[in-house]
């Protein structure tokens, strides 16, 4: 580790709150945060304690969606390098004027902050919530949001000019809401080793014909595939290491890839590969409601096709989506679900996302 790193001086126009602070200025900040401050606050003074210590790594701890939360090393310079690459891309440049709604526990709000510090932003924070701008009057360049809180925010989407939404698969019904607001919305593809998204694709573009655009990388991003047809990432400005992911990719271009799933989700049923992700965004016209995907054992197929769906129980709800299921042209024969569980609630990770693997088992142990 490198000794006595000096954390770049927050930039002139940097404001947090619509208050500048130099670094030993901010310092002061985290600790009456940590003090005083509510919760969220807390979490906010110390990342930014953290941030200021003469350190050249943070520590970061992934989400847990997708195997068991674990708690890794960023270098600072790498998150640095990632927000300049934010501004370029999304066309951010100092004074820009941002939301941070998402707690800064997570990579996603501690690069809110970054970018704030590091490019000029200025800064507004509010509690995290699930209805994140029911208080919020003013409006903003720039914000981030899981889908979850986009899901509750779409009406009051006017006050910000560009979203990027991370954190978990955008539902059909989420696209089909935000296709007509002036609002520039983009899902953003991405993880806590690569500090946050490393690509984007534009939900609601001008021109119809391409709606269902391919993610881009972000500048100095180089992207392959494996032999398993994984998403293989290149990018030394912001990781030391090559980063084999599980996410089976389609390359388009070399600055453009195609998501089709992770392979650690593919079903094997009766001899045939399924992409749960694929059968979700074929069915997901007809459920208004969070889902997912899976399977279980069975004696004849070896696995079977499951639909999980957060709904209170109900026979009437429960044909509904079987006719409606069922009547999808879009969906082969072993595609359509062998059985549909309905769950009052899901089961979810700290940071929010559906725990596949727990919801299954409170269902069926």
């Amino acid at each position: 580790m490198m000794e006595n790193y000096k954390v770049p001086e927050t930039h002139p126009d940097f404001r947090l709150n619509k208050k500048h602070f130099t670094n030993a200025e901010l310092r002061q900040v985290a600790y009456s945060y940590i003090k005083e401050g509510e919760v969220f606050e807390e979490k906010v003074g110390s990342f930014l304690l953290e941030w200021l210590k003469p350190s050249a790594h943070i520590k970061s701890r992934t989400s847990g969606s997708t195997g068991k939360p674990k708690e890794i090393k960023l270098k600072k310079e790498h998150m640095i390098n990632s927000a300049m690459a934010t501004s370029k891309f999304f066309d951010l440049p100092e004074k820009t004027t941002a939301l941070l709604c998402l707690p800064a526990n997570y990579i996603a709000g501690k690069m809110m902050l970054v970018r704030a510090m590091v490019l000029g932003w200025q800064l507004d924070m509010i509690p995290p919530s699930s209805t994140p701008l029911d208080h919020v009057f003013k409006r903003y360049d720039f914000c981030a949001m899981t889908p979850f809180q986009l899901d509750n925010s779409v009406g009051r989407l006017h006050l910000i000019k560009k979203l990027i939404v991370g954190g978990g698969a955008v539902s059909y019904r989420i696209k089909d809401m935000v296709r007509d607001l002036e609002t520039k919305v983009y899902e953003t593809y991405g993880m806590t080793e690569t500090v946050t998204h490393i690509a984007a694709r534009r939900l609601n573009p001008v021109k119809r014909k391409d709606e269902e655009r391919s993610f881009k990388v972000l500048p100095n991003i180089n992207i392959s595939k494996n032999e398993r047809g994984c998403l293989v990432i290149k990018a030394p400005k912001i990781s030391d290491v090559v980063v084999v992911t599980n996410d089976i990719v389609d390359i388009i271009t070399y600055k453009k890839f195609e998501w089709k799933g992770r392979i650690d989700n593919v079903i094997n049923s009766g001899g045939i590969k399924i992409y749960p992700e694929e059968v979700e965004k074929k069915i997901s016209p007809v459920i208004h409601q969070r889902f997912f995907i899976t399977s279980l054992p069975d004696d004849s197929l070896g696995n079977k096709l499951v639909l999980f769906v957060e709904s209170d129980f109900s026979e009437e709800t429960l044909e509904l989506l079987k006719k409606n299921i069922a009547e999808l042209d879009t969906l082969d024969k072993y595609e359509i679900p062998k059985k549909i569980y309905l769950i009052e609630k899901f089961e979810e990770t700290s940071s929010g996302k559906i725990h596949r693997e727990n919801t299954v088992k409170s269902k069926v142990g």
